[in-house]
């Protein structure tokens, strides 16, 4: 499909299609982590078990991760805006319905649709911000981008947390209306449609094969903790099934025809090394913000709005990395930006390893700012390290994939770390109740909280939850030491981007104003 001409639009226009598709993109990437809040209550509405209420996740997770492949396949048939206008209106319609659910059957299936309209957005919006700038002003266009797909699961939380304690666990839902109505008339109104080429035939075999992988290795990574993994035959058949599909998919690329992506894609050396490194991102995006959550909550005390709030800052920082990175990626290499984005989140992980149930609430800001600039030094170069040397024609493709990668490295970083959390969790208290006994010196210290008497049962109980409360902590704590192992272990990548010299002019005046409008 060819470009969108950046010349096509008046500056006014160009502005209100960014909107518009801004608006998208955050309702999108806002999903994410929204209804995370929202669960428990829910679960009382719905009269349904936590792993029931699984599934309102599991099903928009799968869906999404089904639909992203297929967007540039059937935008080069129906076009960028059509495609886009469908996927705003159903997203929006399935998010009510979300919201007007009255049983567990109902809010489940209309998460399948939500899932299945909302995984265009991302890769589409991308899509779009290039190719409506000229090549010198990338780092504009994937400055104001990154403010959306990163802002979306930072702000879920807080959102989440104030409709849930204000209104109820169904405007989590009713918030996207407003504004998936907006962004609908802004693109019905000022975005113009791209010319369509003739597309090339649809591998429906390979879309399949890809589908059932994806949909296989996105529910083991879902229920995998609570099938106790590999222990489950559950587990084993989705794994299997995966692996099998997934081999069978690489087959049919590369040796059919027209397979249903391009394998030229994966012959160029900047945008697989961005592969990978995308897939730590989404690691290390929303692992934090699925750990932090339930450490202030349930070891420190904090209220959920008090957690929304600490957490908050995050946002502050990565907006003020990605305005950053819009000026200097005109006068740096962007390999550098990378590795000072990487040294800074690798500095935030290391205070965080070091917390304690007592940390204050300006170390929790501070660090969160700290790692939200990091992120933001990390988005805008590495997108236009990625897209520098692919073929425009490959473009939409290559966003689905980087898309699809970065929300499989989001499920994985996930799965691991709550299955390393809950086991540490477990060896820790076990390797701490060993040395409570009542022999110890401690226990006769007048210090000692008098409700840890153990004497009796009550003080039993008391002094069994603390340990738990510790063994925890030292579990999350883990937790963050690993992020910053795998941060580490993945800084190397950044060293074999091939310089890209042609993006070192870039013009961020535009986009400043843009951000500050």
């Amino acid at each position: 499909m060819n470009d969108v001409q950046s010349d096509s639009y008046t500056p006014v226009q160009r502005g209100l299609v960014v909107v518009s598709i801004m608006l998208a993109t955050i309702i999108q990437a806002l999903d994410t982590t929204i209804a995370n809040v929202a669960l428990p209550h829910m679960q009382g509405s719905m009269s349904a078990t936590q792993d029931q209420m699984s599934w309102v996740l599991t099903s928009y997770l799968v869906t999404s991760a089904i639909m992203i492949p297929p967007t540039a396949a059937i935008a080069s048939r129906i076009g960028y805006k059509r495609l886009f206008i469908i996927s705003v209106c159903g997203f929006t319609i399935a998010s009510m319905l979300c919201g007007l659910a009255t049983s567990l059957s109902q809010i489940i299936f209309f998460r399948l649709l939500q899932g299945a309209f909302g995984a265009a957005l991302i890769p589409l919006s991308q899509t779009m911000m290039l190719n409506m700038y000229p090549k010198e002003k990338h780092g504009s266009a994937m400055t104001i981008w990154g403010i959306g797909i990163m802002l979306g699961p930072i702000l879920g939380p807080t959102l989440g947390g104030y409709l849930t304690e204000y209104y109820n666990w169904r405007w989590v839902f009713f918030i996207n209306l407003p504004i998936g109505l907006l962004a609908l008339a802004g693109m019905i109104t000022f975005m113009q449609e791209s010319e369509k080429e003739k597309p090339r035939k649809f591998d429906f075999l390979g879309f399949a094969l890809l589908s059932l992988s994806i949909g296989a290795l996105q529910l083991m990574l879902d229920r995998g903790e609570s099938q106790n993994w590999f222990s489950s035959a559950e587990i084993i058949v989705e794994a299997t099934l995966a692996l099998v599909f997934f081999y069978m998919f690489l087959v049919q690329m590369y040796t059919v025809d027209h397979p249903f992506l391009d394998p030229r894609l994966f012959k160029d050396r900047n945008f697989v090394v961005g592969l990978f490194i995308l897939f730590y991102v989404g690691i290390l995006l929303l692992a934090t913000m699925a750990l932090m959550p339930p450490f202030l909550q349930n070891l420190m005390g904090y209220p959920v709005l008090m957690v929304g709030y600490l957490l908050a800052p995050r946002g502050v920082g990565t907006m003020i990395g990605l305005i950053l990175t819009g000026r200097l990626v005109s006068k740096l290499d962007l390999r550098l930006l990378l590795l000072i984005g990487q040294f800074l989140i690798i500095l935030s992980l290391w205070e965080m390893s070091r917390f304690t149930t007592e940390v204050s609430s300006n170390a929790i800001i501070w660090t969160g700012i700290i790692q939200g600039i990091g992120m933001g030094f990390i988005i805008v170069p590495l997108n236009m390290a990625a897209f520098a040397t692919l073929d425009p024609k490959l473009r939409t493709e290559g966003t689905s994939i980087a898309n699809l990668i970065r929300n499989i490295g989001s499920s994985i970083g996930i799965s691991i770390l709550v299955t390393m959390l809950a086991r540490g969790t477990q060896a820790n208290h076990a390797i701490l109740a060993e040395n409570i006994t009542p022999f110890r010196a401690a226990f006769f210290q007048p210090s000692l909280p008098l409700n840890w008497e153990w004497h009796f049962e009550s003080g039993i109980i008391a002094l069994n939850a603390e340990v738990t409360r510790q063994a925890a902590t030292i579990a999350y704590l883990n937790d963050f030491y690993l992020l910053m192992i795998v941060t580490i272990l993945a800084s190397p990548l950044v060293l074999f981007l091939k310089k890209a010299d042609h993006l070192r002019t870039v013009d961020t005046a535009e986009a400043a104003e843009m951000i500050v409008d």
